[in-house]
């Protein structure tokens, strides 16, 4: 007598970490001090004069339920790290309930530099993520963080009915906590971006901080070139808080360069111009 047994087997995860710190050397001058990189998380590290800088990359091709990413960046005394990624991360279909999981930790030691710069993440029907970012700075560092999120791709005609978006941002400050910010949007996301007092159509959105001791001169300007769909505050003394939303990808990458530009002090890395 036969006996068949059906096995039932779960798709492959991704799982990545990436650790990287710079440091200072001779004339102050960036340099890179460790590196650690495992699974699908890799980076390229690219030439640049006044920074550490580096494209990460996730080699999975993308984000799906049980898969986890953790990124830890450390900018020593004086040093500057810029980081950025070779495209937009994109969040697929979860086969189950579970999320896909990012934990992203920055640090930057007295008068250091991070300028955290991904393109964008791209939530599909039926993605789920659960992210966060915490950074610990010095009182005298800087730093500068941009999340840019897609609900979907409207070239594709895509509609987002079903997804889950758990986001989060913690900033301290000289050991205090400085900055707090939580986005949570689940169920039928296209419907909660068109209420007007969340998105009012958008299918883009970004939250820009900047945090630096020459914050506030940089207020009036911001506000100089903001579309009307954005705003910005200075919510503590050196401390800048901007969202844009935009009606896709393209809108908000117009309304963002400008802006990154400006407060980054420079070009921005070239996979934001491809």
């Amino acid at each position: 007598m036969t006996h068949l047994t059906t096995l039932t087997t779960m798709p492959p995860r991704s799982h990545g970490t990436l650790h990287i710190v710079a440091k200072t050397r001779d004339k102050g001058v960036s340099a890179l001090a460790d590196l650690h990189q495992k699974g699908s998380a890799k980076i390229l590290m690219t030439p640049a004069l006044d920074a550490v800088e580096g494209i990460i990359l996730n080699t999975s091709g993308g984000l799906t339920g049980g898969d986890t990413l953790a990124i830890s960046a450390t900018a020593q005394e004086g040093a500057r790290l810029r980081l950025t990624t070779q495209a937009a991360e994109r969040v697929y279909r979860t086969p189950d309930d579970r999320p896909a999981r990012v934990r992203n930790t920055l640090t930057i030691r007295s008068g250091g530099r991070i300028d955290w710069l991904p393109q964008e993440t791209i939530l599909f029907q039926n993605g789920s993520l659960r992210r966060s970012l915490t950074l610990d700075m010095a009182a005298d560092a800087r730093a500068l963080i941009v999340e840019p999120v897609l609900f979907g791709r409207l070239a594709m005609g895509e509609t987002i009915t079903h997804a889950a978006l758990f986001d989060s941002l913690s900033i301290k400050r000289g050991g205090t906590l400085l900055f707090k910010d939580a986005t949570h949007l689940t169920g039928d996301v296209a419907a909660r971006m068109d209420k007007p007092a969340i998105g009012n159509g958008a299918r883009a959105m970004a939250l820009v901080v900047f945090a630096g001791p020459e914050a506030e001169s940089h207020l009036d300007p911001l506000r100089a070139m903001l579309p009307p769909n954005a705003g910005v505050s200075r919510v503590r003394d050196g401390l800048l808080v901007l969202r844009v939303l935009a009606p896709d990808g393209f809108e908000l990458r117009r309304s963002l360069i400008p802006i990154l530009e400006r407060l980054s002090g420079d070009a921005l890395p070239r996979s934001w111009r491809l």
